[in-house]
């Protein structure tokens, strides 16, 4: 039955994202997929940070989507997001979610925590620092960068990414108290989220300014992450060829869920 319910609730949720232009076509049968392990699997805890999430960052991302329009063109994904978006951003929550299921153990929580936290950072650094009046930085150099470069970072984005982390931290308090779940201090989950949170975007941050396939328009001579720019295929510029967004995303996940995890088992 709670297969069924989860199947119900993400065919909801997604058929609505997918209506708003949130959600691509497979963007749309992923999340179908997703939420029905993860609610089958698990409970509201898992569930409702996996939902608290879609929904802040889609709402973000049409937030003066006019002003985002011509940095899109410049990103591997635009705001609607297709399925390996989708499983990279969630992938790495819904095989914690199995694992609970199958053996149950308090370092899966933490883990989720973490990665929940770093995929609500990046994306709301990514949404709130785009619209900065400032141009961002390099992380690794401090070089002032175009709006939209991977690897830059600005004070209005890791404002943004902390509140994000923070977020999901704070949720997971509320959400494991309304699902049974053994109990931890509001200041160890909330501690958990801004950390792993923070962890896991300025990982997001670095490995875009070091290691990220980047390419360049032969038009312009704009670095991008699109194959497409100016209406001319680009051509590779730097770093690994496959080390592409979702690989990013996906690896700074683990290294979020890692320093929520160290929190969760040292903070007091």
């Amino acid at each position: 039955m709670l297969w069924v319910i989860g199947a119900c609730g993400a065919l909801l949720v997604a058929g609505a994202a997918y209506a708003k232009q949130s959600l691509s076509l497979s963007g749309m049968l992923a999340a179908v997929v997703m939420g029905t392990i993860y609610f089958g699997a698990g409970n509201a805890f898992w569930f409702g940070i996996l939902l608290l999430f879609f929904i802040s960052s889609s709402m973000l991302s049409k937030l003066h989507h006019e002003n985002k329009a011509e940095l899109e063109l410049t990103y591997d994904k635009t705001g609607r997001r297709d399925a390996g978006q989708v499983f990279a951003n969630g992938g790495m929550g819904m095989l914690l979610v199995l694992l609970n299921a199958i053996y149950p153990l308090e370092i899966w929580g933490f883990l989720f925590i973490g990665v929940m936290a770093t995929v609500t950072s990046d994306t709301w650094a990514t949404e709130i620092g785009t619209l900065s009046k400032k141009p961002p930085r390099s992380v690794l150099t401090g070089k002032i960068l175009q709006a939209g470069t991977s690897g830059g970072v600005s004070l209005p984005g890791t404002l943004a990414a902390a509140a994000g982390g923070a977020f999901i931290g704070v949720a997971s308090w509320a959400l494991r108290a309304a699902s049974g779940m053994p109990d931890h201090s509001f200041l160890r989950l909330a501690l958990a989220g801004l950390v792993g949170g923070l962890a896991g975007a300025f990982a997001d941050s670095i490995l875009g300014a070091s290691v990220q396939r980047m390419n360049r328009c032969t038009k312009c001579g704009r670095e991008v992450e699109a194959s497409q720019h100016c209406g001319q295929p680009t051509v590779y510029a730097r770093g690994w060829r496959w080390m592409d967004n979702d690989a990013v995303n996906a690896l700074s996940s683990v290294i979020g869920g890692a320093a929520a995890l160290l929190i969760g088992f040292t903070a007091s």
